[in-house]
């Protein structure tokens, strides 16, 4: 009897478990279902997008504030040869002293100096490269360093009338003048004239301005309202004078390079492309003066030859037509610097031209070194 019983409860104590880990799921399951079901919904939350308030149109600079904000990222340029000196104006682009300026303000230079509006110091400038035809130059100030950088605005976006300023270094007085203004033409021509040696030279698509732009103001800053450079002042009409009695001030007609021209130039020259017409590094010395031909014969008229120099050697004289560069035909004047912008010294050339007898001439030389 006592092991009938013993043998039948064992069965109960293995149940006892079994039941409550039951119960207490079903209770588990209960409560989840209750809470899913009971649960409210949440509200839903609609992001509302943030609009930013718009930004305030730019106003328009007063003249001291324009000058306070171009002057000191601009430099006085001065280039010598011999005892003839140019004075000119240069934008500053890099802090280091990399400057923008016309090609014809260091034309022929052997010796170029440039003092900074910010700090008064005078720095001795390297010509890096240039683009003669469309005359524009880049140089490096040594140990330049810590310079205010010129703001360069889009020149593409310059429209008739205008308001605009030229600022450089007028008459060559080495102070900074303000040439206000509009702009009264856009994509114009001119043929400039190198009011240092009288050399000329055609140049498309430039900004006509109103603005009293002098002799000094070659290669500075022609700025809109709010202190952008738009352009680079590089032609101007010397021979009037709006402060003289009775002077007229619509005849007053200068010209700007377009600032996305310039700096098209002077990208390629930081980055070393000799190509186009854009020349980079040292430059060749072949010793003629040329001008395009009154004749009916092609070519470039030599009207002057250095002394001792290349072409000089060569056996070129005043008067002679240069007619052929290494194989290729001169037509033009223009011909003859557009084959030198690839050329560096100690290159040799083969050149041909047509003597005062009518005879053909033909020589090898080796080019020297140059000036810009």
């Amino acid at each position: 009897m006592d092991r009938t019983e013993r043998h039948q409860s064992r069965p109960s104590r293995r149940r006892g478990p079994r039941l409550l880990i039951a119960v207490l799921a079903a209770v588990a399951l209960a409560l989840v279902g209750t809470r899913l079901v009971d649960e409210p919904p949440r509200p839903q939350v609609v992001a509302t997008p943030v609009v930013p308030a718009p930004a305030p149109a730019p106003v328009p600079l007063s003249p001291a504030e324009l000058a306070e904000r171009v002057v000191p990222t601009i430099v006085n340029v001065t280039s010598s040869t011999g005892p003839r000196a140019t004075a000119g104006t240069g934008i500053v682009l890099t802090a280091d002293g990399l400057v923008l300026t016309n090609h014809h303000v260091i034309d022929g230079a052997t010796d170029i100096d440039a003092t900074s509006l910010s700090n008064g110091l005078r720095y001795d400038a390297e010509v890096l490269g240039y683009d003669r035809f469309r005359d524009v130059a880049v140089l490096r100030l040594e140990s330049a360093d810590g310079l205010p950088v010129a703001t360069i605005g889009d020149s593409t976006l310059v429209r008739l009338a205008d308001p605009v300023t030229a600022i450089g270094n007028a008459d060559g007085g080495g102070l900074p003048v303000a040439a206000p203004g509009q702009v009264t033409g856009l994509n114009q021509s001119v043929t400039a004239r190198n009011a240092g040696d009288g050399s000329r030279n055609r140049l498309t698509g430039m900004i006509e301005v109103d603005a009293d732009v002098r002799p000094g103001d070659s290669g500075g800053p022609l700025v809109d309202a709010y202190g952008a450079v738009v352009g680079i002042s590089t032609a101007g009409n010397p021979d009037t004078r709006p402060d003289l009695p009775g002077a007229d001030p619509a005849l007053i007609t200068s010209f700007a390079i377009p600032i996305a021209d310039a700096m098209g130039v002077a990208g390629q020259v930081r980055e070393g492309r000799t190509g186009g017409t854009v020349h980079v590094g040292p430059t060749p010395y072949l010793g003629l003066a040329v001008t395009d031909s009154s004749t009916l014969q092609d070519g470039a008229k030599v009207v002057a030859v250095g002394t001792d120099s290349p072409a000089a050697r060569a056996g070129i004289r005043d008067g002679d037509v240069v007619i052929s560069w290494s194989g290729a035909p001169i037509r033009s004047a223009s011909d003859l610097t557009f084959e030198m912008t690839a050329r560096y010294p100690g290159d040799r050339v083969d050149i041909g031209w047509v003597d005062a007898a009518g005879a053909v001439q033909t020589a090898t030389l080796v080019l020297g070194n140059g000036t810009p």
